[in-house]
């Protein structure tokens, strides 16, 4: 078993930093090094002055939990459609769930948390996917 450290992180005198999207900054909680690469957590802020785009992805995790503190942000989720959360909301994404971010407010800042903190991201062509066989041909045409 992975040996497990006491963490604690304030505030004041945080840190944000550029990372898996530019339009967003992160500021890390030191989790992932309490608990030996296991879970990763981090507040992720709007980066001001950074173009909005996002496509089709899907996340290699087992856990991955959203938390919005302020302000809004809106994805399309896979079987779900269109989710605004708001300060206040909550989503728990299944592992490999395709997603893609519509939009978000200039002050949205949420605390997620995902298992393992080394998790992969891929990119999808859709959210939603192609059924099996719809890209063969009929076979009675």
């Amino acid at each position: 078993m992975t040996t497990q450290g006491f963490t604690v992180s304030h505030a004041a005198g945080a840190s944000f930093e550029r990372g898996l999207r530019s339009f967003f900054e992160y500021r890390d909680l030191g989790i992932a090094r309490a608990t030996g690469g296991q879970v990763v957590a981090h507040v992720t802020r709007a980066a001001a002055g950074h173009a909005f785009s996002s496509q089709p992805h899907r996340h290699d995790t087992q856990f991955q939990l959203v938390y919005v503190l302020r302000g809004w942000i809106e994805f399309d989720y896979e079987g779900q459609g269109v989710v605004r959360l708001e300060a206040g909301s909550c989503v728990y994404q299944p592992p490999g769930i395709r997603h893609r971010e519509l939009g978000h407010s200039a002050d949205v800042e949420m605390l997620e948390v995902v298992m393992p903190a080394d998790f992969g991201t891929e990119v999808v062509d859709a959210v939603e996917a192609a059924q099996a066989g719809a890209d063969r041909p009929d076979p009675q045409a």
